[in-house]
């Protein structure tokens, strides 16, 4: 990871860990995964992430599915990592040393973990000091207010003092707040901090208002259609608002079994068999009812929108 690195934007999938029914990962899955998000237009992947399970794989295993994903994706398109998962600093410290190892772009730090105990900017400034001092110069850094185990959202102090630091070049925004996002936009202007949305509510309106992307968990469904609204969707604007409600209607199925239901979306399009998971331990078709209902109109809609976008 050096500042040379390329730049963190557009459409970056909060990847997927594919298990087997041993529970153990699924390499050649991951791999055809790996693929599947480059040929459906990523601009980049976010590895070792919540989506991809990471409270849940222990410290060897983050550096290895890391290491696997940088490897294997060969430099088409950046790779980002977290795997920061304690809230105890020594222990943060061994997480983040080791998955900077990994290759990737950028290392990505959890802000509920930076202010464990949620006491506020001082203690957050004092914690990010400590891990600033014990990382490389050159190590690219961003942020990601994963919602695990608490959603602690930046204060405007604390993302000028992440933008002006130099080190950060992206923000994983869960803020769920279009004002939220605009405010940050201006407080990240000409600073090497990119906002990037991850909720699909408000993925439309974010992008219109100059976010370079978006980074949210549907990305595991229909990476493309994010990208052609991203980059195109402003030169087609009846077809960009149909897209973008349908965008936001499929994401409400996030609460049916996620991350097992994109598990089952790829189950079905042969990526890999299994849609075992560690962080759930019940079926979900069992507790959603008709669950198979909603993906096939989630896969038809998907489909529809393609064919409209081919034939423009």
């Amino acid at each position: 990871m050096t500042s040379q690195a390329p730049a963190i934007h557009g459409v970056i999938p909060v990847m997927l860990t594919p298990f087997l029914e041993t529970r153990q990962i699924d390499y050649p899955g991951l791999e055809r995964l790996i693929e599947w998000y480059i040929s459906n237009g990523s601009s980049a992947l976010f590895a070792v992430c919540q989506s991809s399970e990471m409270m849940f794989l222990s410290l060897d295993e983050r550096v290895a599915l890391g290491r696997f994903v940088v490897e294997k994706t060969a430099g088409r398109i950046p790779v980002v990592v977290s795997g920061h998962i304690s809230d105890n600093l020594d222990a943060q410290l061994e997480e983040l040393q080791a998955m900077s190892r990994v290759g990737a772009d950028a290392l990505i730090l959890v802000t509920n973990h930076l202010d464990s105990d949620n006491q506020g900017t001082g203690t957050f400034k004092q914690t990010l000091d400590a891990i600033l001092a014990a990382l490389p110069q050159d190590l690219r850094l961003g942020l990601y207010e994963c919602p695990a185990p608490y959603r602690r959202l930046l204060s405007d102090e604390e993302l000028s003092y992440c933008a002006n630091s130099g080190r950060f070049i992206m923000l994983k925004d869960v803020s769920c707040d279009l004002d939220t996002v605009k405010r940050r936009l201006k407080l990240t202007e000409g600073t090497p901090l990119k906002i990037l949305n991850a909720n699909a509510a408000i993925a439309w309106d974010a992008m219109q208002a100059g976010v370079p992307g978006f980074n949210g968990v549907f990305t595991n469904f229909h990476p493309d259609l994010y990208n052609w609204l991203w980059r195109k969707g402003e030169n087609h604007p009846q077809l960009a608002e149909e897209l973008a409600t349908f965008l936001v209607l499929s994401a409400v199925s996030e609460a049916l079994g996620y991350p097992a239901l994109a598990k089952l979306y790829h189950q079905r399009i042969g990526t890999f068999d299994s849609i075992r998971c560690r962080v759930i331990d019940y079926d979900i078709r069992e507790r959603f009812w008709a669950l198979d209902a909603v993906l096939d109109k989630i896969v038809a809609g998907t489909e529809q929108f393609r064919a409209r976008i081919a034939s423009l």
